[in-house]
């Protein structure tokens, strides 16, 4: 098997920690030749992991892609708003490249870089890594092989966990539109993926309502300080940051702002930065429940829920279909037989790797795509990650406009009559 190489564009939590570690496990099939990343700690400890010369190094990508084309990879990593100039440039210099989601927050912009790889003949495969755990990859078998018929209606819930939105989408990267992506992307475009992928037919009309309905200043406790560590009323808060990062329970994710874990290094990043905040006076303004309604070409709805108050961190399904009913949680999927009321369970083994396999799995299937397909369409490609994007554009459009109904048609062609190659400024 040919060894591959690859670039690695922003050495956060997904890049150095859930794609790149197969190198590590699997340096038979890839290797890291060269990083990019702004802060020192970050570059310096990826590269002193994949054993980088310093002349490999660089603090920015323009730096990095200047030098042309290194590897045969570009694995791009930044925050959402700079996916767009370095994959242009990437799939300018001919690397075949590997995007965190969401593409851009910008959909002209997913429709630019879909061109562009085209026109390099270059693959462009987007991390919906969902396509590639054993978990859905199971349901979509399940639906080919005509288990439950027809497939009439899809419920799908996203549970983000109490937790996670406070960590992720009110103090952290994501907290804020302006500066990343609305969260029907940032978070909820695996699930339009999941979607658009187990439905396999265009969806033609979307709908959705959602709001920042508690995490602001108006339903902030009487007495409630602008950081917990200061805060007298925090033990009565389930929301406080030292409640979750000074617990055995939620340290771990201390990791974003405190590098070696201590609990001296916590306290100091509680207050110095934005994981310290009350969660009622941060600068968040992204969404923290919201529904989108779904209608597909054969006349097919999808309902889609994600609500940030929950207990649990997961992924609820039920599909209705003409035979049968499918329904998966957790590790499980049982499928329920119309005709012989049969009820079949099959138990998901705990996988290995990140979002349940999904982050090894992805690397794994984009590696054979490279050697053996070249060009070619990937399962999560520039142009399946489209579709799915486009869906999550318009429903935050309607969620905006009062819950107004958005045909996926008019909406798509109005997008690609906007001119946008003059955005990459470096390429």
């Amino acid at each position: 098997m040919k060894q591959l190489t690859a670039v690695l564009i922003g050495a956060g939590a997904r890049g150095a920690s859930s794609y790149a570690p197969y190198a590590l496990h699997y340096p038979h099939e890839l290797k890291f030749v060269a990083v990019a990343e702004a802060d020192p700690g970050r570059r310096t400890k990826f590269a002193d992991d994949h054993s980088i010369p310093a002349e490999r190094v660089y603090e920015s990508w323009e730096t990095l892609l200047a030098e042309g084309k290194l590897a045969d990879i570009a694995v791009i990593c930044t925050q959402d708003q700079m996916h767009f100039q370095p994959a242009i440039h990437a799939l300018n210099n001919k690397y075949h490249v590997l995007l965190e989601k969401p593409m851009s927050p910008d959909p002209q912009e997913c429709l630019e870089m879909e061109r562009v790889a085209k026109e390099n003949d270059r693959l462009l495969t987007i991390c919906h890594v969902l396509r590639y755990t054993p978990f859905w990859s199971t349901i979509k078998e399940t639906i080919q092989a005509g288990h439950i018929g027809d497939v009439v209606s899809i419920q799908l819930n996203e549970n983000v966990g109490y937790w996670h939105i406070a960590h992720s989408f009110v103090r952290g990267n994501w907290n804020n539109s302006e500066q990343s992506s609305p969260m029907i992307l940032s978070k909820s475009c695996h699930d339009m993926d999941v979607l658009s992928w187990l439905m396999d037919q265009p969806c033609t009309r979307v709908s959705s309502f959602g709001s920042l309905m508690h995490f602001h200043e108006a339903n902030a406790p009487e007495g409630a300080a602008e950081r917990c560590l200061d805060c007298r009323v925090h033990s009565t808060c389930p929301y406080a940051a030292q409640r979750f990062y000074l617990s055995d329970q939620f340290k771990a994710w201390a990791r974003h702002f405190a590098p070696d874990l201590s609990q001296e290094k916590i306290v100091q990043g509680l207050r110095d930065t934005n994981y310290g905040r009350c969660v009622y006076k941060s600068d968040n303004n992204v969404v923290d429940h919201q529904v989108v309604n779904m209608e597909f070409a054969s006349g097919a709805t999808a309902i889609f829920s994600m609500c940030g108050f929950t207990f649990e961190q997961e992924r609820r399904i039920q599909i209705m279909g003409t035979r049968g009913e499918l329904r998966g949680e957790g590790n499980t999927v049982t499928l329920f037989d119309f005709l012989t009321h049969k009820k079949t369970e099959i138990t998901i083994a705990e996988q290995s790797s990140g979002h349940g396999g999904g982050d090894a799995g992805i690397v794994s299937s984009f590696l054979d795509e490279v050697r053996n397909n070249g060009g070619q369409e990937s399962l999560t490609s520039a142009s399946a990650s489209v579709r799915s994007h486009l869906m999550a554009f318009a429903a935050e459009e309607s969620r905006l406009n009062g819950g107004k109904v958005i045909d996926l048609d008019e909406y798509a062609a109005h997008l690609r009559s906007v001119d946008v190659r003059n955005r990459c400024t470096v390429c």
